[in-house]
C-alpha cells in the first residue's frame, strides 16, 4: 500500500491496483494535481468543507470515476455525481477491497452560525486485507471501538478537530502503528509540529508527518 498527502487532509491510498482519493479540497490546490486526481478508481469525501471537497474540480474528473459522500454534501453540491453513504455501509472494491462509512463527529465553534456547521460527518475504514487504514474526517473524540493499522487523523484541535493529544490517545485505542497527522495547512489552523512530535513521542506513538505530495510505503 503506498499512502500519498496533498494539502489539509487529503490522501491519495493505492492499494491492490487500486486508487481511492479521499477529501480532495481547495485548499492550496495546484493545477499539477489534477492529473493525478483524474486517475483514480473512486474518490471518497468525508463532509461538506470546501478544503475536503473541491467541488469545481471534482466537475471536471473522468465521469468513470465514482464519488461517494453523505448525503449532507449532494445537498450542497447538487451538480456533482455522488452516489450517497452512510455510517455502517460497507464500498467493495472486487474481491480484496473493503471501505467500511464510520462515525465522524465534526467540533463547532460559534464562527459556523453562518451555515458552515456539518450535521453529516462521515470517517472511512479502507481495509485491503493487508492493512487497514482509519481516516478519522475533521472529527473530535468520540467512544467507539474502531482498531486499525495506519491512524490519518487532523492535529490542529481549535475546538474543530482533535489535537495531538486526543489523537495520541485515539492511536492506543484503535491499536494503530503508525499515525499520519491531517489538517495541518489551514492559516486559519496553524499546527505546532513541535508540539505535535513532542506529544506523540512522550505517548510512545509511532507517527510520519508527511509534505504535500509525499508518499509512504507501508509493507
Amino acid at each position: 500500500m503506498k499512502i500519498t498527502k496533498f494539502p489539509q487532509s487529503c490522501l491519495l491510498i493505492e492499494t491492490k491496483g487500486k486508487k481511492i482519493l479521499v477529501d480532495p479540497g481547495n485548499l492550496k490546490y495546484k493545477e499539477d494535481y489534477f492529473p493525478v486526481w483524474n486517475s483514480v478508481d473512486i474518490v471518497l469525501i468525508t463532509h461538506k468543507h470546501p478544503d475536503h471537497c473541491y467541488a469545481e474540480i471534482l466537475e471536471k474528473l473522468d465521469k468513470k470515476i465514482e464519488i461517494y459522500a453523505s448525503c449532507e454534501v449532494k445537498q450542497n453540491y447538487p451538480t456533482l455525481q455522488i452516489k450517497v453513504v452512510k455510517e455502517q455501509d460497507v464500498i467493495n472494491i472486487e474481491d480484496n477491497i473493503q471501505i467500511e462509512i464510520v462515525h465522524a463527529e465534526h467540533g463547532y465553534i460559534p464562527t459556523m452560525k453562518t451555515g458552515a456547521k456539518v450535521i453529516e460527518n462521515i470517517g472511512y475504514m479502507i481495509d485491503d486485507k493487508e492493512t487497514r487504514v482509519y481516516i478519522t474526517s475533521d472529527t473530535i473524540c468520540f467512544e467507539n471501538n474502531y482498531q486499525c493499522d495506519i491512524l490519518c487523523a487532523p492535529v490542529s484541535d481549535y475546538g474543530v478537530v482533535m489535537g495531538p493529544f486526543e489523537v495520541a490517545l485515539l492511536a492506543k485505542d484503535t491499536n494503530s502503528k503508525l499515525v499520519i497527522p491531517l489538517h495541518t495547512d489551514s492559516p486559519k489552523f496553524p499546527v505546532d509540529f513541535n508540539f505535535v512530535k513532542e506529544i506523540f513521542e512522550k505517548n510512545e506513538v509511532e507517527y510520519e508527518i508527511l509534505e504535500s505530495e509525499e508518499s509512504i510505503e507501508i509493507e
